[in-house]
């Protein structure tokens, strides 16, 4: 007897799909500028803007492109709910890194999603440089900063690079942790200038039938400092008078004396000598100094309106 087996050997095929193959070989370098705000006047309450440039450079290993993915990190001055910080001692002066002019899309690490995502950067076969900008921005509000220079040190493990070569589909930058490379420290500053903002209000004595005895109104000044700023605000004589107490509001040949106080008791006369004048210290906010002014009793002059300019002086 014969058996006969007949075994059909059927072929196994693999088939792997042309995802996203990482050949981590590409040959990256790349360098960060500085970012300089310069002067920046808190008190105007504004957002101040600057850029930076970064520049990378790579060549494929194997022929087939590569992403490169740029990572910047907090920096020394730290960061707090995705917001960067400048130090000045124990002062902070926040801003953010962005990779868009309109400063809308933050820019992150890999290692902090809370900062934003980092930048990626695709390269033919060829290879080549790309330049591309950082954008920062300073943030508006920020008048209880001191005055004086604001730094964070990004280092090496800020400023990082990842790049891989690829030949399908690149991956996301989350993922690409191959041929690091690193750079720094790249300084980010600003400076903000000591400063004073002055508004004053006009004083008005009224109607009046007569000058036989004192009439007193009073006004206000509001000044405006840099926090810790210290400050002195005089009052000159006005356009005719010789002093503090005799200032003169005049009406064509006629006028009327009066003075200008820092106290309600109208004892200490608001003027432009040292002893004259009124200290203060900034808070990042206005700061509002009484006026009191005083017409003592003198003759009458002829009706009319009478009025004087004051020049008021802030020193700091």
């Amino acid at each position: 007897m014969f058996r006969l087996i007949l075994i059909l050997a059927a072929p196994l095929f693999f088939f792997l799909s042309s995802g996203p193959a990482q050949a981590q070989a590409a040959n990256c370098s790349f360098n960060v500028s500085n970012v300089d705000f310069g002067s920046v006047d808190t008190l105007a309450g504004a957002a101040v803007d600057t850029a930076a440039t970064v520049s990378v450079s790579c060549m494929p290993v194997t022929g087939a492109r590569v992403r490169a993915c740029i990572s910047l990190g907090a920096g020394s001055g730290g960061a707090t709910a995705g917001l960067r910080h400048m130090l000045s001692g124990a002062d902070i002066l926040d801003y953010n890194l962005y990779q868009d002019a309109a400063r809308t899309i933050p820019w992150g690490t890999r290692l902090d999603p809370s900062l934003g995502t980092p930048v990626a950067l695709d390269f033919s076969g060829a290879g080549g440089t790309q330049n591309i900008n950082v954008y920062g921005r300073v943030f508006g509000a920020q008048q209880a900063a001191s005055a004086g220079l604001y730094t964070s040190s990004l280092t090496a493990t800020d400023v990082m690079l990842n790049a891989v070569d690829y030949g399908g589909v690149p991956s996301d930058c989350s993922a690409i942790m191959t041929n690091t490379k690193t750079a720094g420290p790249v300084v980010v500053q600003a400076e903000i200038d000591a400063n004073c903002f002055v508004a004053a209000q006009n004083i008005d004595f009224g109607n009046q039938g007569g000058l036989a005895a004192d009439v007193d109104s009073t006004g206000e000044i509001d000044v405006t400092c840099t926090p810790g700023l210290g400050y002195t605000v005089a009052l000159d004589n006005g356009l005719t008078g010789t002093g503090p107490t005799t200032r003169q509001m005049a009406l064509g040949g006629d006028a009327i004396t009066y003075g200008l106080y820092k106290d309600g008791a109208r004892s200490q006369p608001w003027g432009v000598s040292g002893a004259q004048r009124l200290s203060g210290t900034g808070a990042g906010a206005a700061q509002t100094l009484p006026v009191y002014a005083r017409v003592p009793a003198q003759t009458t002059p002829p009706a009319g309106t009478y009025s004087d300019t004051v020049v008021v002086t802030v020193e700091y």
